[in-house]
């Protein structure tokens, strides 16, 4: 009996272990704190990643997680990487919530060369409460990148034109005056311009992470 133990043992595999966020893979589930410096859609929130995906540009690759929690609203996260590394966390605004927080003439600055936009917020509603901010400031015009459906850390990017390329978009980025918030645009070949409000915040923000069972 101990013998078949010890071959059954070994062939069982190790149970994943995560230590860093660059480590997620689709169905692990990550906690977050419960401080009050967090929107409430965030706040002491177990959130599962539903998908991982790749923005590519000339100069890097960028993992996106897609989370989902107790709630219809899709949040997405990704790995900001300067002098240190923070999580920027964001949620896709509808037509009507952009609407509510800028004057749409003023909004539409962000697309007029040579892209120094300046946004005043008019008001907040449910859903941006705590992402928002007062003003923002212009920083990226029209930055060429590709998305892809694929996690490049596990699979190669094609360096060809064709239906493996991803699809390509344009980017547009605003910045709050101490980068702790921001607004990201992507604007898309058939025309569809996509809004997400985006939050900075520390590692350490993540309490636990959790592999997929």
């Amino acid at each position: 009996m101990s013998f078949f133990k010890k071959v059954f043992s070994k062939s069982e595999k190790p149970q994943r272990k995560l230590s860093h966020v660059n480590q997620l893979l689709v169905g692990d589930i990550i906690v977050l704190t419960d401080s009050f410096a967090l929107p409430e859609a965030l706040r002491n929130q177990q959130l599962q990643i539903s998908a991982v995906n790749t923005y590519e540009f000339e100069h890097n690759n960028q993992i996106e997680w897609t989370l989902q929690g107790t709630s219809d609203r899709i949040l997405f996260l990704s790995l900001e990487v300067d002098d240190s590394t923070e999580l920027k966390l964001s949620i896709k605004l509808e037509h009507e919530d952009v609407e509510t927080l800028f004057d749409l003439d003023e909004f539409s600055e962000i697309f007029d060369e040579p892209g120094q936009a300046f946004l005043t917020r008019q008001n907040d509603n449910e859903h941006t409460s705590m992402w928002s901010c007062e003003q923002y400031q212009q920083s990226t015009f029209a930055k060429v990148g590709f998305f892809h459906r694929k996690d490049h850390r596990s699979e190669n990017l094609s360096a060809y034109e064709g239906k493996d390329s991803g699809e390509q978009f344009e980017l547009y980025c605003l910045y709050n005056k101490d980068q702790s918030k921001g607004i990201d645009v992507e604007v898309w070949q058939d025309g569809e311009t996509e809004v997400f409000l985006t939050l900075f915040r520390p590692l350490t923000d993540i309490i636990d992470m959790y592999p997929a069972s």
